[in-house]
């Protein structure tokens, strides 16, 4: 049997672009990927235990933390996912009209927009056809456009975020993504907890009705 030279050549070359193009790929997948920490710090830890002993027995948490700009999905205690996240500029606080981020233990009442693409504007929890103009760059608009998922939570403690002029799901207070990503991890909402859109969407995902989130 004989072979061609040229086209021996030419195999072994488009190998070796082959493996160098992998090599480059997995480089670059493996730089972005986000290392977790096998252990929360003492001072997360504390706090959450003064809400609860037992969260560690929660199938599911979601912590949200104002002070660092982060929330963090926990299963079985172990932390599964942390995101970068925006709450309210105004401060915490959860009087109607308030514009605040409401602190304490909430449960996610309702999931809107399975389905729906990355970016869909969502206007009273339906989609409006309408894409947004996502904003990398740090700029603030006149407008606080929910986009792509919705997890809308509900109080869980009367007088603090549940019950007349404190009520959570009465001042719609969502995890939705945003028009303007490029104010993620920073205050810029007007209550609610910002997240990127590829970010809630994998969020919405990995977590069901009735999870807890506590917001500290």
């Amino acid at each position: 049997m004989f072979y061609n030279k040229n086209k021996i050549s030419y195999l072994q070359q488009k190998y070796i672009y082959l493996n160098i193009f992998s090599l480059i790929l997995l480089s670059f997948l493996i730089s972005s990927c986000t290392v977790l920490p096998k252990k929360i710090s003492n001072n997360m830890e504390d706090a959450l235990k003064n809400i609860s002993l037992n969260y560690k027995d929660l199938d599911s948490l979601i912590v949200v933390n104002i002070e660092s700009q982060e929330l963090l999905l926990f299963k079985k205690g172990q932390v599964e996912a942390k995101y970068t996240i925006s709450s309210s500029v105004y401060g915490t606080g959860s009087r109607v009209n308030s514009f605040k981020t409401p602190l304490g233990k909430h449960i996610i009442s309702e999931k809107i927009g399975h389905g729906l693409p990355k970016g869909a504007i969502l206007k009273a929890r339906k989609w409006t056809g309408a894409i947004a103009n996502i904003i990398k760059e740090p700029i603030d608009t006149e407008f606080d456009v929910v986009t792509s998922r919705i997890l809308w939570l509900s109080g869980l403690e009367e007088g603090k975020n549940l019950g007349k002029g404190v009520d959570s799901k009465s001042r719609y207070i969502y995890i939705h993504g945003t028009a303007e990503e490029g104010l993620i991890g920073k205050p810029a909402s007007d209550g609610c907890v910002r997240m990127y859109n590829s970010d809630v969407i994998s969020l919405f995902d990995r977590v069901d009705v009735n999870t807890e989130v506590w917001i500290i």
